[in-house]
């Protein structure tokens, strides 16, 4: 059944300037500027005001079930943009190791990631963050990675390459748990 019309809104906090421009989002907030592009969503994007408070409406006409989901989906990746650039993210991983120990190496300022010494072998992997990520050690915590960034998809895509690069191979993946693993997720400005 297609709905007449249907619509989401996002509350933009105090702090964070939003422009919209034909289907482009751009967030500015105190940690930086991101911006996102939703064309391939036929959905409407406006500003408009609330009761003295700026909101993001995400409309839809005559839509069906995947069209309308579409509105939530364009409306939770504004609200990342948002925390993003008010809050930022924190991914944090464990190294895991039965045997031989993984040496990890962080360079260009925390940009870039050389694995060592995997399962024993000689090979060095070798992972780049993507734009806007930095990586460091955990002070606290022996053997743990702590990633940061103010765009949730380059955060934890970051995460995830490092992750794959440390997968088994032609072994028991039961008994052969080493590798690199995702540990916690969070914001990176703690409430």
């Amino acid at each position: 059944m297609k709905l007449l019309v249907s619509n989401g809104t996002v509350s933009i906090p105090k702090g964070v300037e939003i422009e919209v421009k034909s289907r482009r989002v751009r967030v500015k907030g105190p940690r930086g500027t991101l911006q996102r592009d939703f064309k391939h969503l036929a959905v409407d994007m406006y500003l408009f005001e609330e009761d003295g408070e700026k909101k993001l409406k995400v409309e839809c006409h005559f839509g069906k079930k995947k069209r309308l989901a579409a509105i939530r989906t364009a409306c939770s990746h504004v609200q990342n943009l948002i925390t993003g650039v008010t809050k930022g993210f924190e991914y944090k991983m464990r190294l895991v190791y039965a045997h031989f120990p993984i040496n990890i190496n962080i360079e260009n300022k925390g940009t870039k990631v050389e694995i060592r010494n995997f399962l024993g072998e000689k090979r060095v992997r070798v992972v780049d963050m993507l734009p806007g990520v930095t990586i460091k050690r955990s002070d606290a915590v022996k053997d743990e990675l702590i990633l940061e960034g103010s765009d949730i998809e380059n955060v934890s895509r970051s995460t995830a390459l490092i992750h794959q690069q440390c997968l088994v191979k032609n072994k028991d993946i039961r008994k052969f748990l080493d590798g690199i693993y995702v540990s916690e997720s969070g914001l990176l400005v703690k409430e």
